[in-house]
């Protein structure tokens, strides 16, 4: 009988908005840490205190590689409420959060799924080149999951 393994793979899509109307798209595969891996089994199977749900989206300027032992950002900038979507029958899911102008303003080089307004615990982190929003721009932050 052939061994079925679960996969879970993560991708980070960040979409910044200048207000002269041009757009800049930045794509890269995410890290799965190992304190999000915990957070999916106690999710599953833990019968009591299990975890609150992964509902948050963390920016930050850390230029630091991803490493699976990471348990947040190196250095958090951000954080806001993202918007959870799943279609019943697909094996992906998505969080997206829309940092307005005011808001995450900086040089952007990371970014996670946690579950609290503060602290927490993540999911994934991933680095990337350097996206410099500034005060009036806007920046969608779109991670999305694939399970196979």
């Amino acid at each position: 009988m052939e061994e079925k393994k679960l996969k879970l793979k993560g991708t980070h899509i960040g979409i910044l908005r200048h207000p002269d109307g041009s757009v800049e798209v930045h794509r890269k595969d995410n890290l799965i840490l190992n304190a999000g891996f915990d957070f999916i089994a106690d999710a599953i199977g833990k019968g009591s205190g299990r975890p609150a749900c992964m509902a948050y989206t963390a920016v930050g300027t850390g230029t630091t590689a991803a490493s699976a032992t990471q348990t947040a950002l190196v250095t958090e900038l951000a954080r806001k409420a993202a918007t959870y979507a799943h279609t019943a029958g697909t094996k992906v899911f998505t969080f997206t959060t829309k940092f307005n102008a005011g808001e995450a303003t900086g040089a952007i080089t990371e970014a996670g799924i946690c579950n609290a307004a503060t602290g927490g615990t993540f999911l994934d982190r991933v680095t990337f080149n350097v996206i410099n929003k500034g005060a009036d721009d806007t920046y969608e932050s779109h991670f999305q999951f694939t399970l196979s």
